[in-house]
């Protein structure tokens, strides 16, 4: 059995142009256009290229992009002070902190001070906390997570009832991809480092949501039969016959999970784009959440 290859980047390309239609629409009916602020504080190669790719994607779809760029030096004061000017100006709807930050900020603190309306990357503790808790909405869910769940609703996968594996904790992705995993009613088990006998543990998963930043960590005979394999990995690996001498992968041998799962997302060209179009779509509810 050969996997159905699931396709970021056809998925995410139909979300941003159903979200320039709407920014369009909004405009014509509020006279409002959504406005996206990024914040860069230092010299990172990888961060100023994500940053890039941010603005563009918002031009093309129509909406507000600033850029506001810190040198590394840069004080606690100052970067908190630039997130209270971005809260107060009208015409921004959502802020974006690139992370990581310098290591002399105290990330956490810099991260509460965005208001929660206008947290588009789901990271304020309020937005956290409502989406751990049962019964409560956040105003946004992180990017990546809502992107794997929006590829699996892409396919049909039926999330109720499944038994989902998470491989990773960080904050970023694997406790919030968890935590709704377990808002559609699956059963789901996080691992770790300290996970005991993993492969045997994500032998019996349904779904698996790999996340943990380790070069084709996963196996294919990790893999349950006709499992879906969501990657979220990027990994550099060298590679002579290529220009850059590198090649991105993910963190499962596609090449043999392919051929055991039952859908998997390929790397690059799976959950990536979707993390984009999820930062448009929440800048997108942000606006409408001001125009009301």
């Amino acid at each position: 059995m050969t996997a159905t290859i699931i396709d970021g980047q056809a998925v995410a390309a139909s979300i941003r142009a159903r979200i320039k239609d709407e920014a369009a629409a909004l405009k014509a009916r509020t006279g409002v256009v959504p406005g996206l602020a990024t914040v860069l504080v230092g010299d990172n190669p990888a961060s100023q290229t994500y940053v890039r790719m941010k603005g563009r994607a918002c031009e093309e779809v129509g909406m507000r992009s600033v850029g506001h760029k810190l040198p590394a030096t840069a004080t606690q004061a100052e970067v908190e002070g630039l997130v209270r000017q971005l809260n107060a100006d009208p015409g921004i709807h959502g802020i974006l902190v690139q992370l990581p930050l310098p290591g002399h900020l105290n990330e956490e603190a810099v991260l509460n001070a965005i208001g929660i309306e206008k947290d588009v990357d789901g990271f304020h503790p309020v937005n956290i906390g409502r989406l751990a808790m049962k019964g409560r909405e956040p105003l946004f869910v992180p990017c990546t997570p809502a992107g794997c769940i929006a590829l699996m609703d892409h396919v049909g996968v039926k999330i109720e009832g499944a038994r989902a594996v998470v491989l990773g904790r960080s904050n970023i992705v694997g406790l919030p991809v968890s935590l709704l995993l377990i808002g559609r009613n699956a059963t789901v088990t996080v691992c770790h480092s300290r996970t005991r006998d993993l492969p045997s543990v994500t032998r019996e998963a349904d779904i698996l949501v790999a996340a943990i930043g380790k070069a084709q960590m996963v196996r294919g005979d990790w893999v349950k039969p006709g499992a879906v394999v969501i990657d979220v990995g990027v990994n550099r690996v060298d590679d002579p016959t290529t220009k850059s001498g590198y090649r991105l992968v993910g963190d499962v041998a596609f090449d043999e999970a392919k051929e055991v799962a039952g859908a998997i997302t390929p790397v690059p060209g799976g959950v990536g784009p979707m993390t984009i179009a999820m930062l448009l779509q929440n800048t997108l509810r942000g606006a409408k959440h001001k125009a009301g």
